[in-house]
């Protein structure tokens, strides 16, 4: 390939692109059971095996399926991979199961925002989850989150248009009285945005010292618009506990779906879905047909542009969507940014060169969302120092090669995060025809040492149990 480039970023990217356009990706670019109705036993937290070591998906097993619970897709034989020492079953059925919070008792509660509720799923012995409705009648309700004040426990609930809390009673299988503490957050509803919003679902997270922090996706692809809204879209928001003090926290985030800290800081991580469609942003011939493709909308350039971020956000950070866009590097860390050639083709939108950079990238189009720490958890104490990122998946790549996985980045003592991998595959049986049976979407840890897995194309919650 030639290529004709000024910056080091863009020779960084064209490094990359010769890589992946050539056929060999870099593989960094890659993207207790409790006791149910299946053979396996149930194991508690401090029944794992001492010595386990943290490893990748390597094992192929077969998913194990309750009969209660076996209809389609689980009425046919389905495989997981999933890492030495572990198993997976399917633990219950939620239609459009999107985003999950573990209650203090134990209790799990699954957002279903086509449906306008909340579902609270609790075990039972030698039985599958006992479900109740534990909200109804809200509008689009996506993330939740646990938070205690005071000693006062609250339930956060984030809706499309709001942001509500209410006092956890233990042992509720339905929600007390409700507040608003966010009104007014921009969804479909809003009159500019002409009844389309296809990002406004929305995420929250609170952090140790009683912020609350809200993510306002973007209201389209990539559009300046969004940039001088009220709020600004494509940003994160500060908020006292109570909804006041608002303040902007971090914007050019496109859709900042999954938010968490590190416990025990005040370090917020997010992921973010990055756009779509981008044009070729560098001079050379990226398809090897002898011309300059700068300009040009590619399939192959898409498929591997712009990576999706993993990253911890700053106040007052600026990650430079829509006018800059971050590209691939060897090691998918501290990505290399490029102005857009449709919005900054001059760079005089935004200077690329001083937005912040994302800590770590995943392969493009993987749509990662919901994330969990691990730090705090039950989880075995191999991968008790890091993060399990669910990866929903690609709809319109040439193949489907990216996402629908659920991965796992360890981190340093110091809060860095290191080379993502596999922690469950094998929901693509085949992804050069697209044939697919599964999308996670939230992935959390549970009281008893277990990770639970959303999945709102095959409406269930797995169960990754260490055994």
């Amino acid at each position: 390939m030639r290529f004709s480039m000024e910056r080091p970023a863009q020779r960084a990217c064209a490094r990359v692109l010769t890589i992946m356009l050539g056929g060999a990706f870099l593989g960094s670019c890659g993207g207790g059971g409790s006791g149910g109705a299946t053979a396996a036993s149930p194991v508690t937290p401090s029944a794992a095996p001492a010595a386990q070591q943290a490893a990748a998906a390597s094992v192929v097993l077969p998913l194990e399926v309750p009969a209660a619970l076996a209809q389609e897709p689980f009425n046919t034989a389905r495989n997981l991979v999933v890492p030495p020492g572990f198993g997976v079953r399917v633990w219950a059925r939620v239609n459009k199961a999107r985003f999950m919070a573990l209650a203090p008792n134990g209790d799990v509660l699954v957002s279903v925002p086509s449906e306008g509720k909340i579902v609270l799923l609790r075990e039972r012995a030698g039985d599958t989850p006992q479900a109740f409705d534990y909200a109804t009648g809200l509008r689009g309700p996506h993330d939740m989150v646990f938070h205690a004040i005071n000693g006062v426990t609250y339930l956060y609930v984030a809706e499309t248009n709001r942001v509500t809390r209410s006092v956890y009673q233990p042992n509720e299988t339905a929600t007390g009285a409700r507040e608003t503490v966010v009104a007014d957050l921009p969804d479909s509803s809003l009159a500019e945005l002409g009844g389309t919003y296809g990002h406004e679902l929305k995420n929250i997270a609170l952090s140790p010292d009683h912020k609350l922090y809200v993510s306002v996706a973007s209201a389209c692809n990539a559009c300046a618009e969004d940039t001088v809204s009220d709020p600004v879209r494509g940003a994160i928001y500060q908020y006292s506990a109570d909804g006041k003090e608002r303040g902007l926290y971090a914007r050019g985030l496109r859709n900042a779906e999954g938010l968490d800290f590190i416990p025990g800081t005040n370090i917020l991580w997010v992921t973010v879905n990055n756009r779509d469609e981008i044009k070729v942003a560098v001079n050379g011939d990226v398809d090897g047909d002898g011309t300059n493709d700068y300009g040009k909308t590619l399939p192959a350039y898409v498929d591997e542009y712009p990576p999706e971020l993993f990253t911890s956000v700053r106040n007052g950070g600026d990650y430079g969507w829509p006018f800059c866009n971050s590209a691939p590097n060897a090691t998918m860390s501290n990505l290399d940014v490029m102005a857009d050639f449709d919005l900054n083709r001059d760079g005089t939108a935004l200077n690329c060169a001083a937005v912040d950079r994302s800590a770590k990238g995943i392969r493009a189009h993987s749509a990662p969302l919901g994330f969990s720490f691990l730090q705090a958890s039950a989880a075995p104490a191999a991968y008790r120092s890091g993060a399990a990122v669910a990866q929903h998946g690609c709809w319109n790549c040439t193949s489907l090669s990216a996402g629908y996985k659920v991965s796992y980045f360890p981190f340093d003592a110091a809060g860095n995060a290191g080379a993502e991998y596999d922690l469950v595959t094998g929901f693509v049986t085949d992804p050069a025809a697209r044939t697919v049976w599964g999308r996670p979407v939230d992935v959390i840890p549970d009281a008893r040492g277990n990770l639970l897995i959303s999945d709102d194309y095959a409406n269930a919650i797995y169960q990754l149990y260490p055994r």
